[in-house]
């Protein structure tokens, strides 16, 4: 019987959840099945369950890791001593990279965390709503400075993520654009879009 793969870097459970990740990017977490998932890990069905307990502990893991991702990276920019538009630059950066670099994870995130089970969908939902609260705070920091533009918070963060998001885009194109000169093209748009 084959067993799961693991690395210095991860353990058998996260094996699984980073194919998980890439196999409910490719099918749509509703249409993608165990039997499916152990093929590309390369164990039997019943398997699977040693280290998860079920497809929804997988979606949990993957959302909540996004999740936590986020809310460590604004937890610590909070902290910082630095001009605000030094923080939204760097949160987008942030925000760019993790699409960049953790694709598949943040795709099922951003499509398919409405499909959680309870009480992970609330804690989850809480996040997020926290979360964008957090980086509309510091974006209302600036106005209130005089840093950025009289913009509102909110809709600066809503239009913010909604940009990145098109980063979804640049991974499905041949002929693309290097993911060095699309963060600066991004950054250049979104702050000095805002810049005072």
């Amino acid at each position: 019987m084959a067993k799961i793969k693991t690395t210095e870097n991860n353990s058998k459970r996260e094996f699984i959840i980073e194919r998980a990740a890439k196999l409910f990017k490719e099918k749509g977490y509703k249409a993608a099945s165990m039997r499916e998932l152990a093929s590309l890990v390369g164990v039997e069905a019943a398997s699977l369950y040693n280290h998860i307990d079920s497809k929804n502990d997988l979606l949990e893991a993957i959302c909540m890791n996004v999740a936590n991702r986020y809310t460590c990276y604004i937890s610590d920019l909070e902290n910082e001593e630095c001009p605000v538009i030094q923080k939204i630059e760097k949160l987008l950066r942030f925000h760019v990279r993790e699409m960049m670099d953790n694709y598949e994870e943040v795709y099922v995130t951003d499509h398919d965390w409405r499909s959680m089970d309870e009480p992970h969908l609330s804690e989850y939902r809480e996040m997020r709503r926290n979360y964008r609260q957090r980086f509309a705070a510091i974006v209302q920091d600036g106005v209130d400075n005089k840093e950025i533009k009289g913009v509102d918070a909110n809709s600066a963060v809503m239009i913010f993520i909604n940009a990145i998001g098109a980063v979804d885009q640049w991974h499905r194109i041949v002929h693309k654009v290097n993911r060095n000169d699309l963060e600066e093209n991004i950054i250049t748009i979104l702050v000095d879009g805002i810049r005072n």
